[in-house]
């Protein structure tokens, strides 16, 4: 290689962009206990898939750089993987995350809620994008833990690794889910989303989406 060509490679590499970095990985923690029938699931997963379609949602999981994953879960032991981490650098990208997440099968059926073993399993999900600037768990559920392992130790296990929490909260009556999300289950800075049932799950996820991007809601 002439000293001129080396000269050109080595100031084509000086001057090229730095590829951005990824902003923020999400996870989707999707309650699919007991209380939640068929229809309220498929609610969910279409709502879910909805937004992440979504032009403006799309548009700022791309500006973000975001990567996204989804777990479904229910009792103790019962937690899975359903999608594993996906990068959102493109709508394309975008588009094909919201038609996987709109197909999956079930998880579980008919078990109890776990919500401490939920958030423990989610969080040993951010090794592969340690990369990522904000690692968040976006949990949602419509009841209150009554099976598995204690929940304050696994959400301050997740606190030390730096990882935010925020929920939804799907209410049947009242505010009840909303005040416990809100004392036992997020982070500090964190928030809840309130849907006043499934039926209000949709424009839930989505206006919670575009929040921890960190875009306008609208």
């Amino acid at each position: 290689m002439s000293a001129l060509r080396a000269f050109c490679l080595s100031l084509c590499f000086l001057t090229a962009p730095a590829a951005r970095a990824c902003d923020v990985a999400l996870l989707l923690a999707i309650d699919v206990s007991g209380s939640i029938d068929a229809g309220e699931y498929r609610i969910q997963m279409e709502g879910t898939a909805d937004a992440l379609s979504e032009p403006a949602v799309a548009e700022a999981l791309v500006q973000a750089r975001a990567r996204i994953a989804l777990v479904q879960w229910s009792a103790g032991g019962m937690q899975a993987l359903s999608v594993g981490w996906q990068p959102i650098e493109t709508t394309d990208d975008a588009h094909a995350l919201a038609a996987r997440v709109r197909a999956l099968p079930r998880a579980f059926v008919g078990a109890d809620t776990a919500v401490g073993e939920a958030i423990g399993f989610a969080a040993d999900q951010f090794t592969p994008v340690a990369d990522c600037r904000r690692r968040v768990i976006d949990i949602s559920g419509d009841g209150a833990q009554n099976a598995g392992a204690p929940l304050a130790p696994l959400r301050s296990r997740a606190l030390a690794a730096g990882i935010e929490i925020n929920a939804i909260a799907i209410e049947s009556i009242g505010l009840s889910i909303t005040v416990y999300y809100r004392s036992f289950v997020i982070s500090r800075g964190g928030f809840v989303m309130t849907a006043r049932g499934h039926t209000e799950y949709p424009q839930a996820i989505r206006m919670k989406l575009l929040r921890e991007i960190g875009q306008p809601l609208g």
